[in-house]
């Protein structure tokens, strides 16, 4: 159903790029997934690497769920383009940028 908006809106967003300096928010989707029904979004730096980046946020938020295995992770992509993620590359290499949607299955 759509909205009508009674007014204009015109104000910057309060989540855009130049508010997180050297960070950038990265939504992750596990694809199919029966207990994450929505993706999640990380503030992790542009120049954190690949492998970090599991490590650090997303194999802990996907391991809430107990059917996770990190090692079946697999069909990544970053905004609906697959890539094969180099683990020493950062995000920004691998082209993830602010609020891009990094997606997996498992």
């Amino acid at each position: 159903m759509p909205v009508k908006a009674i007014s204009n809106y015109s104000f910057e967003s309060r989540s855009r790029a130049e508010l997180y300096g050297d960070d950038q928010l990265v939504n992750v989707w596990w694809v199919n997934a029966p207990m994450m029904c929505a993706a999640a979004c990380f503030r992790a730096p542009r120049e954190m690497a690949w492998s970090d980046f599991l490590a650090a946020m997303v194999y802990p938020w996907a391991s809430s769920d107990p059917g996770f295995e990190a090692s079946r992770a697999s069909s990544w992509q970053v905004d609906g383009v697959g890539f094969s993620p180099d683990p020493s590359a950062t995000l920004a290499s691998l082209g993830v940028r602010h609020k891009s949607l990094v997606s997996f299955k498992s």
